[in-house]
Formats: C-alpha cells, sequence, structure tokens
C-alpha cells in the first residue's frame, strides 16, 4: 500500500490528522508532519527542502523504516514542486487549497477527468454585423474565439445593407476562421457563400436551391415556425443528395413553447438519429433575466444527451456577456459527464459563479478551536455557516457582517492594517452571504464570470492528476 507524507503548519496539524482518519478505506497509509511553521499556507518549497530531510522516511514504534512513496504539500504552497520531486526522488504534489477537501481530492485521483475534449461547436453571433466595420467585425470576433467560439456568425439585419458583407467573411477567413452567414434574405445568403462562408443559416425547403448554387454548408429549419414535416423533408432532400447540413428546429423561449421545442429536438433525434443537429441557446440565456452559467449548464447537459453538434449563441445582454465562455465549459463538462456515465458534479467548479457546492469547510467550533491556538497579534479570518469569524491572540468574534465586526478590532491608530481587514471583511461577508468559499487574503472565485477563473481548460486537470502550470505557480496565500 503507497505510504504518504503530509506537510503541513502547526495551527492545521490537528485537523489533517482528523481529516485523514475520516477516509474511509483509504488506499494509502499516511503520517502527518510540521516543518515548523505556524501557518500551512506559508510553506515554501524551499522552505521544504531545508527543513525535510531526504529520503523521507517514517519509522512506526518497533517497526523498520519505511520510505515514503510521496510527498503532498499544502495547496497554497509556493514554490517549484517538480524541483522538489528531483530532490526527494519521488513524487511530490500539491493537494487542495483546503485540506477538508482531501476526500474529494483523492476520490477524483481514483477517477481522473479530462475535461479538454468535447463533441459541440460553438457558433458564436455578431448579431449587428452589417452596422460595424470590417476591423471592429475582426476585432471582436477574436474575442469570441478566445472565449473558445468555433464558428463566426455573421448576422444580417433586415432592411439594412450590409455592403462590406464579402470583404468581412474574407477578413475573418483570412484569420483562419471559420464563418457562417445568418440571413433571411437569400441574396445575403448567397453573397456570403459565394465569399467563401463555412455555413448558411438558415435554409428551408423553399430555399434550398440556393445549396446548390454555394459550397457552404446549410443549416436547415422549418419553412413555418413549428413545422416539423417541412424540416424534415428538407433534411431527407440533402442527405439523398449526399450533402453535409446541419438540422436546426428552433428553440423557442419561455413562456412561448420553450417545452414542446425541446419534444421537437428529442422528436428530430428520434427520425433521424445520425443527423447533425444545431440548437440556438441565445432565446433562453437573452431572454431570461437569470444567471446564464446555469442556463448554459442546463441547455449543454440537453444538448449532450441529445448528441447535438453545434450550439448557436449570442452575447448581446449586458447579463449574458459571458455567454460564449460558458457554453465552452458547459460543453466540456457536459461531455465528460456522458462520456463517463457520471453526474456532472465536482467536474470542475466553472459554471458555480455566484454559489459554491462546498462553501464552508470548517464548522465554528473548529474555527474556535483554532483560534485558541493563536498567540500572535495577526487577525485571521475564517468564515462558517454561522457567520464571519476573525481571531488574533487577543481572542475570537464572531458576526454577521463587516460592520458588526469591526468596531471589536480597535485598528484606529493603524490605517494599513484597517484597510487591509476592512477589505477581508468585505470578501467574508460577501461570501457568507452568497455561500462561497472564502480564504483569507485570497480573490472570491467567480468561476468562468472572472478572467482569473477562465484560463485554457487544457491546463487545468482534476486534482489528483498530473500538475498543471497554473499549480506549479499558485500564488502566495
Amino acid at each position: 500500500m503507497e505510504h504518504i507524507v503530509f506537510l503541513t503548519g502547526h495551527l492545521a496539524l490537528p485537523q489533517l490528522g482528523k481529516v485523514l482518519a475520516g477516509i474511509e478505506d483509504a488506499p494509502f497509509t499516511w503520517e502527518v508532519r510540521e516543518i515548523g511553521v505556524q501557518v500551512a499556507a506559508l510553506m515554501t518549497a524551499e522552505m521544504i527542502r531545508r527543513r525535510v530531510p531526504a529520503p523521507v522516511s517514517t519509522q512506526a514504534d518497533g517497526e523498520a523504516t519505511r520510505r515514503a512513496d510521496r510527498v503532498i504539500v499544502p495547496g497554497r504552497c509556493r514554490g517549484d514542486v517538480d524541483a522538489l520531486s528531483a530532490h526527494f526522488g519521488i513524487p511530490v504534489q500539491r493537494g487542495p487549497e483546503e485540506l477538508k477537501d482531501l476526500p474529494r481530492f483523492f476520490d477524483r485521483a481514483a477517477k481522473p477527468v479530462d475535461l479538454s475534449t468535447h463533441s459541440v461547436a460553438i457558433f458564436a453571433e455578431i448579431v449587428d454585423a452589417p452596422r460595424l466595420t470590417v476591423d471592429a467585425i475582426v476585432e471582436r470576433a477574436q474575442f469570441l474565439v478566445r472565449d473558445g467560439a468555433d464558428v463566426i456568425d455573421l448576422g444580417c439585419l433586415p432592411e439594412t445593407p450590409f455592403g462590406h458583407l464579402e470583404d468581412s467573411v474574407r477578413s475573418l477567413k483570412a484569420l483562419g476562421l471559420k464563418v457562417s452567414v445568418d440571413s433571411v434574405d437569400p441574396q445575403e445568403l448567397l453573397r456570403g457563400g459565394r465569399a467563401g462562408a463555412d455555413y448558411l443559416l438558415s435554409l428551408n425547403e423553399d430555399t434550398l436551391w440556393i445549396a446548390d448554387e454555394v459550397a457552404s454548408t446549410p443549416v436547415l429549419v422549418p419553412s413555418t415556425p413549428h413545422d416539423e414535416a417541412s424540416l424534415h423533408r428538407a433534411i431527407e432532400r440533402l442527405a439523398a443528395q449526399g450533402r453535409v447540413f446541419l438540422a436546426d428546429p428552433i428553440l423557442d423561449p419561455i413562456p412561448f413553447g420553450f417545452t414542446a421545442s425541446i419534444v421537437r429536438y428529442h422528436r428530430l433525434r428520434e427520425r433521424f438519429p445520425a443527423a447533425p443537429i444545431l440548437m440556438g441557446v441565445g432565446n433562453l440565456t437573452e431572454l431570461v433575466e437569470a444567471d446564464t452559467s446555469g442556463i448554459n449548464a442546463l441547455l449543454f447537459g440537453i444538448a449532450a444527451e441529445l448528441n447535438v453538434a453545434a450550439v448557436l449563441t449570442t452575447q448581446v445582454s449586458p447579463h449574458a456577456r459571458r455567454a460564449v465562455r460558458e457554453a465552452d465549459w458547459a460543453r466540456r463538462i457536459m461531455h465528460a459527464a456522458m462520456q463517463q456515465r457520471m453526474l456532472p458534479k465536482d467536474l470542475h467548479p466553472a459554471l458555480s459563479q455566484v454559489h459554491a457546492r462546498h462553501p464552508f469547510p470548517d464548522s465554528a467550533a473548529e474555527i474556535a478551536d483554532t483560534a485558541k491556538a493563536v498567540r500572535d497579534p495577526n487577525f485571521r479570518v475564517q468564515v462558517s455557516s454561522s457567520g464571519i469569524h476573525a481571531y488574533n491572540r487577543d481572542g475570537l468574534r464572531t458576526g454577521a457582517g463587516a460592520f458588526e465586526l469591526w468596531p471589536t478590532l480597535k485598528l484606529e491608530d493603524d490605517a494599513a492594517h484597517a484597510f487591509y481587514m476592512g477589505v477581508e471583511l468585505a470578501h467574508a461577508e460577501i461570501a457568507w452571504r452568497l455561500g462561497k468559499r472564502y480564504v483569507q487574503d485570497q480573490p472570491l472565485d467567480w468561476g468562468c464570470a472572472d478572467e482569473r477563473g477562465a484560463q485554457d481548460v487544457e491546463n487545468w486537470c482534476a486534482p489528483g492528476t498530473t500538475l498543471s502550470k497554473a499549480d506549479k505557480a499558485a500564488p502566495e496565500s
């Protein structure tokens, strides 16, 4: 059985032992080692190299010395753990940032999930393309691609001239981008196709002749809303010709037929098991005043079950300004859930922007026990389900908000410390009221809504698997 040595600080030593002892059927033996630092988050790789003798070994009472197979250091430990691995001759790995997350850490290690793959293409629409210059279209397209778009959709507007349509298509194609043209005007679709557009949105059985004129892949829709038969006939006609296409039964908004439209997608999949389907989600993300991350998660879950090939999304309403980024995460998470036949839980917190799945790792009683061991004047701040806790050698203060706790800190004569504590208490109050994870000296995690949480998904891996570049450069706590 693998033997793991966990390195920690003085304050975390009792809790770490309790957490490890509570891991049922752990496939390893373990030792907790405190290396002479009060706070585990202040540990550095250089400190570990100096204070931990090599080779890392342990000796139980009456037993021979056993060499460790792995060393796990605190998640916020700074420095190069790869260099430590080379120094000790065994793997040295960062654990989770919160020791209470160790059970999930090892569970994920046993079932690593790859989020670098997906099966859905994202069409990101520039809805007002005719009113933008070519340069502005290119700039916006590059932004959308950075957020995860695979195809840039140029949205045409009724009775609005788009004289630079061809130049826009060619400019985007020159950058190596895939382009679609979205119009109800057959002539605009023809112009876009002849300029080299990869896709045309949208053709029905009355305008299928356009597909004969250009090489662009057509996206098929019903001739009139909800006319499934016309869509089915268009699919059968192009399938008989051996043409590639996408079919879109149209997702309706709430309360104008949303549920019925989901049923149409299901019927389409049942009738044409292999047909590539496109689903436009903007009628939900744009027209429901709710956080779009949850809406995207649900819709991409439906898309995964229906084996949808592409999703068309927009970023028009201010509340939907991260829709493409959320779509990128949602398609990866739902793809992994389908591939692994597992619930889409604990795969990645990118879509949990407002709430955390495990917001309060420590109870009020555990925080009180930690506070009793503090012997210095520096304030620590933690959050439990009971409220905000601030403590130093002078005692523990607990309250429901920053203004309630502030008078008890008595920092009127220390402006710098007062400013720092004001910021931390504000963060803590936000975290407590929303149900988010709070860690002192760290920004709140807003998932993929924040640039810090929107790093390239391929640089992320489940805890317990290979460490990413981001892990190797973990910020100071």
